[in-house]
């Protein structure tokens, strides 16, 4: 890392954060009268999507930096660890050729970077946790490796963000540490977060005023979701405690992401990183950003955007970290906007999946809000204890719902049956087709109808291999080797169906 960075981070650090919590506090007043006056309300719902990348070596199938130039010459932008990519979508309106922009987008993109990226020797691969670390190093070694260079803790496989190593650095710290069945790891970086890497639909509601409903159904529909994504049971093999093989697999999480985010960057504030709470009005929901902890507080630069109007606000924003999340924007006040990011679903096997569970949540936004779907009614707590249930056990969690007729049940059948019917009614209500509507839920409909999701694939391929003989660590690396095979036939064209 350059002296630059170091100088960078020692700045952060002088910032006064009691000035910095006052300049968010009256930024959260430029959007209350943004608000009032309809600036961020649009007479349409519109969508985009961010989605995540890991890079490995096109022969090995292990971990690979990303060299930076190579990151601008594909146009993704750098996330957390050096072999990390995000690609982020145009903003399209909620219809039948809104949904295929955004797809054929992700596709355009994610072709040409490929191609690049082979050149060079290496793929990008959708998935939710990676477990084979680089050649020669341990995954232990690679997520802990930091210097301390002039008083500055820098991580040596952290992109060069000055807000990610200015966070092992503030007295009021992330956690750090890694805590999940049979793993256990500490650093002095947030490093290990790099294990992880996601899919985050963004939905964009009409009226700013409405938020507060939308988000009500957005954390109920949360548990359904993430039980149909759930793709990262196991860790790179070096993190495990010592413990028979069999116990592991039989104990792992189908979607230990939530756990790594949590345990990593929560520390001693257990509030940081979970499932929100429900709010009462938009105001509440500005309110409630505008009071979260500070991570770490950062000097602002401002430009000529709309959004730079409140930007500490902004900037606060970025270590809001809930599962699901309200966000406003806009580069200028006609492209002002209040919507929902959808944050607990992994990256998953292939493209159309992911376009999947982005049609998914906005049909059922769609759907749930305009017909009052009585899922509303639903404790919060509920809702919340179904979200981590769905993150231990996938599909075969018990999740509590409420049917459009009403009805309590915990029937897996009848749960997805009703997601599923309303999710396709929003995407209708959008202008879909049913055969369209229908076209871009079916993967997900596979998953339900068969029970399988991506996760329970790799827990039975690592059971496999055990039974097979294989040690542990084949097993894993194994599993990973052929995940990363079969997506490369059907990462752009196929599905997930394809190998189950």
């Amino acid at each position: 890392m350059t002296d630059d960075l170091v100088s960078q981070v020692q700045d952060v650090l002088t910032v006064d954060s009691r000035e910095f919590q006052t300049r968010v506090e009256e930024d959260a007043e430029v959007i209350k009268r943004e608000l009032a006056n309809g600036t961020f309300d649009n007479p349409q719902a519109i969508i985009g999507f961010e989605y995540e990348f890991y890079a490995v070596d096109a022969e090995t199938k292990a971990l690979a930096r990303v060299p930076r130039r190579l990151l601008s010459l594909i146009g993704f932008e750098k996330e957390l660890g050096l072999h990390n990519a995000e690609m982020s979508t145009s903003p399209q309106p909620l219809n039948e050729y809104g949904l295929s922009a955004q797809e054929a987008e992700v596709k355009a993109r994610l072709s040409a970077a490929e191609e690049r990226t082979f050149s060079e020797g290496m793929r990008l691969v959708s998935d939710g946790l990676w477990t084979i670390p680089p050649e020669g190093e341990t995954a232990t070694e690679y997520l802990t490796d930091s210097v301390d260079d002039g008083g500055v803790r820098v991580a040596s496989n952290m992109s060069d963000s000055v807000r990610y190593h200015a966070m092992a650095n503030a007295t009021d710290t992330a956690g750090m540490e890694l805590d999940a069945p049979h793993v256990s790891l500490s650093a002095e970086t947030v490093m290990p977060e790099s294990l992880i890497t996601s899919i985050q639909p963004h939905y964009q509601v009409p009226h700013a005023r409405d938020l507060p409903a939308y988000f009500r159904y957005a954390i109920r529909i949360a548990a359904p979701l993430l039980a149909l994504g759930v793709n990262s049971p196991f860790f790179p093999p070096d993190l495990y405690d010592d413990a028979p093989p069999d116990e592991i697999v039989d104990e792992a999480w189908m979607e230990n992401r939530i756990g790594v985010f949590e345990s990593v960057l929560n520390g001693d504030d257990p509030g940081k990183v979970r499932l929100p709470d429900d709010v009462e009005s938009v105001e509440e929901v500005i309110d409630d950003i505008a009071a979260d902890r500070t991570m770490v507080p950062m000097p602002v630069a401002g430009s000529a955007r709309f959004d730079d109007e409140f930007a500490h606000f902004r900037l606060k924003h970025g270590t809001y970290w809930r599962w699901v999340r309200p966000v406003f924007g806009g580069a200028t006040r006609s492209a002002a906007n209040a919507r929902i990011e959808f944050r607990p679903i992994a990256a998953q096997p292939t493209v159309r999946d992911s376009i999947a569970f982005q049609a998914a949540f906005a049909g059922l936004l769609e759907s749930t809000f305009r017909r009052e779907h009585p899922v509303r009614h639903l404790d919060w707590i509920v809702a919340r204890d179904n979200f981590y249930a769905a993150t231990r056990d996938g599909l075969d969690a018990d999740l509590y719902w409420i049917t459009n007729d009403g009805k309590e049940t915990t029937d897996t059948e009848e749960v997805f049956a009703d997601l599923f019917a309303h999710a396709k009614d929003g995407l209708q209500a959008r202008g879909l087709s049913d055969q369209e509507a229908a076209k871009y839920l079916w993967p997900l409909r596979q998953r339900a109808r068969h029970g399988v999701t991506p996760a329970g694939w790799k827990k039975r391929e690592v059971s496999d291999r055990l039974a097979d003989g294989a040690t542990f660590d084949d097993a894993i690396t194994g599993m990973q080797r052929t995940y990363i095979d079969r997506q490369k036939e059907t990462l752009l064209e196929g599905t997930f169906a394809d190998w189950a």
